[in-house]
């Protein structure tokens, strides 16, 4: 089965949360060793936000239910960098005027 696209136009909500998992060591005379722990040793999540009509929002909701949070999709970040994130949280809610909004934070996934 092909990787899915999210494809829908998101505004980004606050800043991206970049991480980079290290392990270190401290000597005793002051040496500190810090090296990469792992081959994907950077982790970044994205908080995203959509809104549009009800039909438009059921759609996306509709992707993301299909993922169930464990199944990755292809989705472009905002520095137009294409890679594989999960969503495990999306909230959907009512603005008014049939016009919704979805808040989620896209996680950072690897290939296994």
């Amino acid at each position: 089965m092909a990787i899915e696209t999210f494809t829908w136009p998101t505004q980004s909500g606050d800043a991206p949360d970049i991480t980079y998992r290290v392990r270190s060591s401290q000597f005793g005379d002051g040496y500190k060793q810090i090296v990469g722990d792992g081959l994907n040793n950077k982790r970044a999540s994205y908080p995203i936000t959509f809104t549009g009509p009800r039909p438009s929002v059921l759609l996306l909701m509709a992707f993301l239910d299909r993922h169930a949070g464990s199944k990755a999709f292809l989705w472009t970040t905002p520095l137009g960098e294409l890679g594989l994130f999960t969503c495990d949280k999306p909230v959907p809610m009512p603005i008014g005027g049939g016009m919704f909004k979805v808040t989620a934070t896209f996680n950072q996934a690897f290939h296994p």
